[in-house]
């Protein structure tokens, strides 16, 4: 069977029958009782709707999007018995509230809990020796309601509040490790920032060049072991060439903006970059800098074939928002502190969605990003119901 074929078998395979049960396959009763517990939400007395149940209501809206949340919730049968027994559906106002008492919380906590978790669990192929990894930014529309306006507009021009997220995504499986999100007034550096330390040991991270930062780099490199970062150089970047390994392989020294100094005066006056040069057939020749220093280490022809591969996380992007949540142009929450558990409750279920095109990757062994993404989300929507 050639290597198309079996890719179009995988595909297929997502279209027909079968019992997966991945929410409750993937993710432990025992972690969502554990995200009530420890965030302070589990409730305090028997109800109809308790925060548990909640849970799974935030998950199930993060998929399913063409549903009401009324709908999701009776599909879901998630609601208990009242004390007479009966299992008449829940008024949307007892489910609203009962989302509310949730808060968003619980949710972070569950994210970080499987994220932690899932990365770990499979393994593709490695570039020079590293897992790769990408960062970038992202914005969610929010309705345009006197608390969500707290979150700012992304341009002056725009009529919707928007959420600004980071997050830190496997190059090959789109899985995220990580994720920070807020306000549009807040730089994507400083959510950067808020993921130093979630990156693996031997790891490469790739960054779009909005995230240069002598700090932010620095951070990243000295949270773990072999933690390294690549990122496109900008026109007008000053450095120094210190050692040349070829035409378009060099060792440069940048110099520290007296802001960054300022804030984290450790830095000094110069930090330290491989600047790796790409000609173009057009004759322009552009590049990227990074910390794998060692040629040897880390090749040349290694690390351009990994430069290529920054645009991955846009990809995941396009998926989540074009599949996932249906080209809808806003979140559905109308409050702050909801905006905060949806998406948290989306990322989530966007993760589950990748880990399940991840196993079936394993089994046919064939990368992850060829099986469909759309077809793989229809099969959990459907056996979440």
């Amino acid at each position: 069977m050639s290597e198309f074929s079996k890719e179009l078998h995988v595909t297929a395979e997502f279209c027909q029958e079968r019992h997966i049960d991945a929410f409750a396959k993937h993710i432990p009763c025992e972690w969502v009782s554990e995200a009530v517990q420890q965030t302070g939400r589990a409730s305090l007395r028997n109800r109809r709707f308790p925060a548990e149940q909640a849970v799974w209501l935030v998950l199930g809206i993060g998929l399913q999007r063409n549903r009401s949340i009324q709908d999701v919730c009776d599909k879901l049968e998630l609601a208990f018995p009242d004390a007479d027994g009966q299992t008449a559906p829940l008024a949307t106002s007892s489910i609203i509230a009962g989302k509310e008492r949730l808060g968003a919380d619980p949710m972070r906590y569950l994210f970080k809990t499987t994220a932690a978790h899932w990365e770990k669990l499979h393994e593709f192929d490695y570039a020079c020796g590293l897992k790769l990894l990408s960062v970038d930014g992202t914005h969610f529309k929010t309705h345009n309601t006197q608390e969500n306006q707290a979150f700012g507009f992304a341009q002056k021009s725009a009529s919707f509040p928007s959420v600004l997220a980071v997050t830190l995504m496997s190059t090959r499986s789109h899985i995220l490790s990580d994720a920070a999100f807020g306000p549009v007034s807040h730089s994507e550096i400083s959510y950067a920032q808020q993921l130093v330390g979630s990156a693996p040991e031997n790891s490469l991270t790739l960054f779009d060049r909005g995230f240069f930062s002598a700090e932010l780099f620095s951070s990243w490199q000295g949270a773990g072991e072999n933690t390294h970062w690549l990122t496109p150089i900008k026109s007008k970047m000053r450095y120094e060439v210190v050692e040349t390994f070829s035409d378009y392989d060099h060792i440069i020294t940048l110099p520290v903006s007296p802001q960054a100094k300022k804030q984290a005066p450790y830095l000094g006056d110069t930090w330290q970059a491989r600047l790796i040069l790409i000609p173009s057939p057009k004759g322009e020749i552009k590049g990227f800098i990074t910390s794998c220093l060692c040629p040897k280490s880390y090749p040349f022809e290694d690390l351009v074939g990994v430069y290529w591969q920054r645009w991955e996380i846009e990809r995941g992007y396009g998926e989540l928002k074009q599949y996932q949540l249906q080209n809808k142009p806003t979140l559905r929450s109308k409050k702050e502190e909801g905006v905060y558990q949806e998406v948290w409750g989306i990322l989530t279920s966007y993760n589950i969605v990748r880990l399940e095109m991840a196993l079936m990757a394993e089994q046919h062994k064939v990368e992850p990003l060829r099986i469909s993404f759309i077809n793989a989300l229809f099969m959990i929507m459907d056996e979440f119901i």
